[in-house]
């Protein structure tokens, strides 16, 4: 069945539901229904009665699963308000031919921010000057390194890894890419194949993995990754936590075969409070932050709006549609 145009809809005497299943100002709601009153929206939860009814699914992803989807017998597009999908029945939706967006790119600026923050803070050693100061204890001899000559390596740089390299070329750091396949990426001075991390690694001060979680990119990095850095190198994880299983990981810091794991993502979050990673020296925990901002939503919405006038004209270059079959 095609789209319905912008103009048939004003015109029809029936309402597209649409529903956002996340907390949000109130003012999204009473701007929309004043920019577009031949849609109803709702914001409330996948588990009320309206999914019955909903054209168009505002989400964060993580509440959607094969059973919400059958419910949802009217469903033709998900709006994803994150960039990851993993968590998404991608399968139903594919077989559904329902439409799948997402807020790819408004991660750009806090999670660059977050990296570069994070190796500052190790270079300089912020955590020795802070733990000084809660002991009261003046002491100069604190070990500091600069950052300017490092190199990077960075696993996935779409459009935050491409921010990343910008941030750091600035302090004159040595940017490399590994993508699936090689193709050049800004403020990458190079990009290898996936195939040739083994080759790059070597060369690495940091390791930076900003992979999505797939079926290709599981476990992808692996024991032999770990022996080919150097022992002095960074390893940083702020794409998703099962990119390494976190056994290898761990014996790879028992083992000494890296400096410091620097972790946003894990592969069980929360992060059990047991789990060895809270007491390591080597190991700088994140609770999946950094990506936040008070700019999150404003610029989500600002793509769910854009293409919510694509859908409703009955255009398909909507931005950020999401290729189900491959995950992203």
């Amino acid at each position: 069945m095609g789209t319905i145009g912008y103009d048939e809809r004003r015109r029809g005497s029936f309402h597209v539901i649409a529903l956002v299943s996340f907390p949000i100002s109130s003012k999204y709601q009473t701007k929309w229904e004043e920019a577009y009153p031949e849609i109803q929206f709702h914001i409330g939860s996948v588990e009320d009665d309206i999914i019955h009814q909903t054209e168009i699914l505002v989400t964060y992803g993580e509440d959607l699963d094969a059973d919400i989807i059958a419910k949802a017998s009217k469903l033709k597009w998900v709006s994803v308000a994150s960039a990851g999908l993993e968590k998404m029945p991608l399968a139903e939706l594919s077989e559904r031919g329902i439409l799948v967006t997402n807020a790819k790119g408004i991660h750009q600026i806090p999670m660059s921010e977050s990296i570069l923050a994070h190796i500052l803070a190790v270079k300089r050693n912020l955590r020795q000057i802070y733990r000084q100061q809660a002991e009261k204890e003046w002491s100069r001899k604190v070990p500091q390194t600069e950052l300017a000559g490092a190199t990077i390596v960075i696993l996935g740089p779409g459009a935050i890894g491409s921010a990343v390299g910008g941030v750091l070329k600035a302090f004159g750091v040595q940017t490399i890419g590994v993508n699936t396949s090689g193709d050049s990426v800004e403020n990458m001075d190079e990009t290898v194949p996936m195939s040739k991390l083994s080759e790059v690694l070597p060369k690495a001060d940091i390791v930076l993995s900003l992979l999505p979680s797939t079926e290709k990119t599981h476990h992808l990095f692996t024991q032999e990754h770990f022996l080919a850095m150097k022992d002095s190198a960074i390893f940083m994880n702020f794409g998703r936590g099962d990119v390494v299983a976190e056994n290898v990981l761990l014996q790879a810091i028992q083992d000494k075969e890296l400096a410091l794991a620097i972790l946003d993502v894990y592969e069980e979050e929360p992060l059990p409070s047991n789990h060895p990673f809270w007491e390591m020296e080597q190991v700088i925990v994140s609770p999946h932050v950094s990506s936040h901002s008070k700019n999150y939503i404003p610029r989500a919405m600002e793509i769910f709006e854009y293409n919510l006038k694509k859908w409703l004209a009955g255009e398909t270059d909507f931005r950020n549609q999401i290729q189900l079959e491959k995950g992203y």
